[in-house]
C-alpha cells in the first residue's frame, strides 16, 4: 500500500507537469489530464450494474456525446436538443450528482445536417480553474465562469460546414484555446485568446483534394495533441487524407503526413520517439511517424503502418510498449507493438458497436460499447478479459475517471460509478 501511494504520489506530480490547473484527481479535457486516456487513480471500480456500485445516475436531457470535464467538485458536459436549434451547458455536483447549471449556450436558427451516429454537441469541454471552454463547432465557442455560470466571452463567427456534424474538441495550450474546423468548404486550425476570446492565429489546412467535391473526403473530427520534441513544442493535429505538425504559439506547419483515408476522428498519441496516427474513415490505418522532420515527411519518416483491426472512431490507448484499439464495427480489440505495429493479438469483447474510446486505470483496459456493454481486459502480449459490465443504455461518450470514480455518460444519463471500499489492483 505504501509502494501504491509512493506510485500514485509520482503520478500526480507527472500529471501536474502536463497540466498545470488539472490535479490527479480531475480530468479536464477530452482523454484526460494528458489526453491519452490514462488515469493514475487506484481503487477505480471493476464491476458494476444498475444496481450495483453505482453512487448516483442523473438524467440528461436532448442528445449529446461530448464527454464529461471534471474539476474540483464539478463536472461539465454538454447538450443538444435532437434538432440543433438549442446547445446546452450543463454543470452537475460531483458529489451528489445534482444539476447545478443546465442553460441555453447558443440558440441556432438553421442546423445543418449531422450523421445519423453524431450530435450537436460531441465535442467535449475543456476545463481550467475558474474556467469552462464549450465548443459546438462552427455553432460557437464560449468561456464560462464556473463559479458564477457567466459566460465571458462567445464567438460565432468561425465559419465551417462541417458536412457531417462537428466533432473536434478543443484543447488549451498556456494562453491559448485551440480549435480544428475541418469541414467541406474550409479547414483550418484556429488559436484564440482564452482570456478574451480573439484570434491569436489560423492557419489553413495545405491539404491537396484534387479538386474533389465530396464533403466526405475533407471532413474530420479529431482533437489536437501537444508534445515535445528536441527542446520545442508540436501541436500535432490530423485532418482530412493528412495529418500536420504545427508550432502552437505561431500556427507554423513544420511538417505533414499524407494518407488516403479521410474523416481523422482519434486523437493521436505519443511515445517512444514516435506519433501514432489514426487516418480514419475508408479502413484506417495505424501509423507511426517520426516527429522530427520538416515539410513533407511521407516517404521518409513512416516507421510503419497497421491496417488490420484499426477502429476509426475510438483512440486508442497505449501501455508501455502495446497500443491497443476497437474496431467500430464487430467488437475486435486488436494489440499492437509500438516499435514494429505488429499484431501481437486480436479477439472479440463485448459489444458490437464501439464509437467511445478505451481508458487506462490501475492496470486495466476499460472498452465501452453502444449497447451499454463494458469489458476489461489486462494489458499484455496475453489477451485476458478481466470482467464485464452492463448499464441499461450503451456508450457514444469516452468515461472520465476522478479520484476513485468513473464518470460515464450513456446516451441518456451521466453516472458516478464508485465502489465503497478500495478494490486492489488488477492482477498483473
Amino acid at each position: 500500500m505504501r509502494a501504491r501511494r509512493v506510485a500514485t504520489a509520482i503520478g500526480c506530480w507527472l500529471l501536474g507537469v502536463a497540466s498545470s490547473t488539472a490535479r490527479c484527481e480531475d480530468w479536464p479535457q477530452f482523454r484526460g489530464p494528458r489526453g491519452d486516456g490514462q488515469s493514475s487513480a487506484a481503487g477505480v471500480a471493476r464491476t458494476w450494474s444498475e444496481s450495483e456500485n453505482v453512487r448516483w445516475k442523473t438524467a440528461i436531457h436532448g442528445r449529446g456525446w461530448s464527454s464529461p470535464v471534471v474539476l474540483g467538485e464539478q463536472v461539465w458536459l454538454t447538450t443538444a436538443t435532437e434538432d440543433g436549434t438549442h446547445l446546452f451547458a450543463l454543470c452537475v455536483d460531483r458529489t451528489s450528482g445534482k444539476i447545478l447549471r443546465d442553460f441555453t449556450v447558443f440558440e441556432v436558427e438553421s442546423p445543418l445536417e449531422i450523421h445519423t451516429l453524431n450530435s450537436y454537441a460531441s465535442p467535449t469541454p475543456v476545463i481550467e480553474s475558474g474556467r469552462v471552454y464549450v465548443h459546438f463547432g462552427s455553432y460557437g465557442t464560449a468561456a464560462i465562469d464556473t463559479l458564477t455560470g457567466e459566460v465571458l466571452w462567445t464567438r460565432r463567427d468561425l465559419p465551417c460546414d462541417h458536412w457531417r456534424g462537428p466533432g473536434s474538441s478543443p484543447i488549451l495550450f498556456e494562453r491559448l484555446l485551440i480549435a480544428h474546423f475541418d469541414g467541406f468548404d474550409h479547414q483550418y486550425v484556429v488559436a484564440l485568446d482564452k482570456a478574451t476570446g480573439k484570434t491569436v492565429w489560423k492557419t489553413d489546412r495545405s491539404n491537396d483534394f484534387g479538386g474533389t467535391e465530396n464533403g466526405d473526403f475533407k471532413k474530420a473530427y479529431s482533437t489536437p495533441l501537444v508534445i515535445t520534441v528536441g527542446g520545442r513544442e508540436q501541436l500535432i493535429s490530423p485532418g482530412s487524407r493528412a495529418a500536420f505538425a504545427y508550432d502552437p504559439r505561431t500556427g507554423k506547419e513544420l511538417w505533414r503526413v499524407r494518407f488516403a483515408n479521410f474523416s481523422s476522428t482519434a486523437r493521436p498519441l505519443y511515445a517512444h520517439g514516435l506519433v501514432y496516427i489514426n487516418t480514419g474513415f475508408g479502413k484506417a490505418d495505424l501509423i507511426a511517424v517520426r516527429p522530427d522532420g520538416s515539410g513533407d515527411v511521407t516517404d521518409t519518416h513512416v516507421v510503419w503502418t497497421a491496417k488490420r483491426g484499426i477502429g476509426s472512431k475510438p483512440s486508442a490507448v497505449l501501455v508501455d510498449d502495446l497500443i491497443y484499439t476497437v474496431a467500430d464495427n464487430g467488437g475486435v480489440a486488436t494489440c499492437l507493438d509500438t516499435k514494429t505495429g505488429a499484431t501481437v493479438w486480436q479477439e472479440r469483447i463485448e459489444g458490437t458497436e464501439h464509437s467511445a474510446s478505451p481508458i487506462v486505470v490501475d492496470g486495466t483496459i476499460y472498452f465501452f460499447s453502444h449497447d451499454g456493454a463494458a469489458t476489461l481486459v489486462r494489458p499484455g502480449r496475453e489477451f485476458r478479459v478481466l470482467g464485464t459490465n452492463r448499464l441499461d443504455d450503451g456508450c457514444m461518450a469516452s468515461p472520465a475517471v476522478a479520484g476513485r470514480a468513473l464518470f460515464v455518460r450513456t446516451r441518456s444519463h451521466l453516472y458516478r460509478i464508485e465502489s465503497p471500499t478500495t478494490l486492489p489492483s488488477a492482477p498483473r
